[in-house]
């Protein structure tokens, strides 16, 4: 009987990952856990995050990076279970939530000025 609570304990409680708390703007690094063939290996994405959407279990956030002038975006799911880990590297001061404008610009004017602390 005991057996049988601790089982159903676990699986209405996955365990949550504890990550910072980071909004559009900011730059953060995410580890993410690749799987290729029967090898395992994490990746870090550093980025901006541009927006983020979605309530409770469904909520994800954008990151766009620059890779060799080409700007990379990459949808994150917040509770997924490959994201090893989140890195908060620089608070963005911006007044809006959504960064859509970010993919027009490049160079210097593409940059998003650290909120200081």
């Amino acid at each position: 009987m005991d057996l049988i609570k601790v089982a159903e304990q676990a699986f209405a409680n996955p365990k949550e990952q504890e990550f910072p708390q980071f909004k559009s703007g900011d730059t953060v690094t995410v580890a993410y856990r690749i799987k290729e063939g029967n090898k395992e290996r994490i990746q870090q994405y550093r980025g901006v995050v541009i927006k983020i959407a979605g309530h409770g279990d469904l909520k994800r956030f954008t990151v766009r990076k620059m890779s060799e002038n080409i700007g990379v975006e990459r949808i994150f799911p917040l509770n997924s279970p490959f994201i090893d880990s989140i890195v908060l590297n620089k608070v963005g001061k911006v007044r809006r939530a959504k960064l859509y404008y970010l993919r027009k610009l490049t160079g210097k004017k593409a940059r998003i000025k650290e909120k200081r602390v």
